[in-house]
């Protein structure tokens, strides 16, 4: 189906931060399948471990026990706030589940009338109909009426409308700790705190979406620890799998109380293949001193697109994000930008609010932050008439 407005542009293969285009090209990936491949393409330990478990068994359903899937589970639950963790195969499953959960955890203590979630404007939390009516983009919504019910937006980084917006019929309240197709917008870490603190207020479940800004990608293995809080619940997806399709949907005790034997479930959630990627991927994103290093590198792109940004004011209006997860706002069309690029062999993705997103793989290094900013470069004195 039409459904994509797809470059002109095919790839063969991968390794490192480079893909490599069937016309033989090779290009630096700052985009990373809208960052997806967290650890670079063909990373050999990955390939290993994919390669040892489609060896062995693929696929045998969740009516059976799947050791490796419990071994990943419980790694997660070490390393963060929850003690429940749900397999699934992308990041709208996650956020489904988790709507899902929202609702069974009133039911369950007795207040099934509490079944609305607040929302804030410019987010993005899937395709499916309950997730673009929680974004509540027009766009996305066009030609899909009636628009799912149970949806209230508030700005975003504005607690004097959020608490506004809170009602007897308030369940949770679902926010990404940086906007990611909204503009690469990142949460201030007192408005992170401040949701924390109206929830336990309310009776509230805090849901935080980090199926874009997770699994590393701002310095830490998830956003929300820069804030120092924890929330109830959160959807994860993309970079937890560095390009083989998984999603999980993390959760304390209390809030999964309700989701007994039953009540959910996937096909194909949580699958051998799935599971031996994804503790592949927590090998490495554990090791000693690797989200030290992307938290390093990403500083370093930071200051250097700030002085880019300066460079050429007529381009880049303003830089924003967080580690790898980085954001030029443009004062020129985005697509222009985008498009100068990757006549450079430099691959970027749009975003909402004029943005163009850099997103690299987390292994990058110095090498490839200077190949970027010179093609960065270029691009602008392209786009700004040779001129800094």
């Amino acid at each position: 189906m039409p459904v994509y407005a797809r470059a002109d542009l095919a790839f063969e293969r991968g390794e490192g931060a480079y893909l490599q285009s069937s016309e033989g090209d090779w290009y630096l990936d700052f985009g990373c399948g809208i960052a997806v491949t967290s650890l670079g393409h063909a990373h050999p330990r990955l390939v290993e471990a994919l390669g040892e478990q489609a060896r062995k068994v693929w696929h045998v359903s969740n009516l059976y026990r799947i050791p490796a899937g419990e071994r990943l589970a419980r790694r997660l639950v070490e390393r963060t706030f929850a003690e429940r963790v749900f397999f699934c195969n992308s990041g709208v499953e996650a956020n489904e589940a988790g709507l899902k959960l929202v609702r069974k955890y009133h039911d369950a203590t007795g207040n099934p009338g509490r079944w609305r979630v607040i929302t804030c404007t410019n987010a993005f939390h899937g395709r499916s109909l309950s997730t673009i009516a929680a974004g509540g983009n027009q766009k996305h919504l066009e030609g899909f009426a009636p628009q799912v019910e149970g949806f209230d937006h508030v700005a975003f980084n504005n607690m004097n409308e959020l608490r506004n917006a809170i009602t007897d019929e308030t369940a949770a309240i679902l926010v990404e700790p940086v906007q990611g197709e909204g503009g690469i917008k990142p949460a201030h870490l007192d408005y992170l705190r401040a949701l924390r603190e109206v929830c336990d207020e309310y009776g509230l479940l805090l849901f935080f979406d980090e199926i874009q800004c997770g699994m590393g990608r701002t310095g830490k293995l998830f956003a929300h620890e820069w804030a120092d809080i924890t929330p109830d619940l959160m959807s994860v997806a993309k970079g937890i799998g560095s390009g083989f399709p998984m999603g999980a949907l993390l959760a304390t005790e209390k809030a999964a109380q309700g989701m007994t034997a039953g009540t959910h479930g996937t096909t194909f959630g949580g699958n051998p293949l799935a599971m031996a990627v994804g503790n592949a991927v927590m090998d490495e994103m554990l090791r000693d001193g690797f989200l030290d290093g992307v938290d390093r590198v990403g500083r370093t792109l930071w200051q250097r697109l700030q002085d880019l940004a300066a460079r050429y004011p007529r381009v880049i209006e303003e830089v924003r994000g967080a580690g790898l997860m980085l954001g030029l706002k443009c004062v020129g069309s985005n697509a222009d930008l985008v498009a100068e690029l990757r006549r450079r062999r430099l691959l970027t993705v749009p975003g909402g609010d004029n943005v163009v997103r850099l997103l690299p793989p987390l292994i990058i290094g110095e090498a490839e932050v200077d190949e970027a900013l010179d093609k960065l470069d270029r691009a602008c004195a392209a786009l700004s008439g040779g001129a800094a």
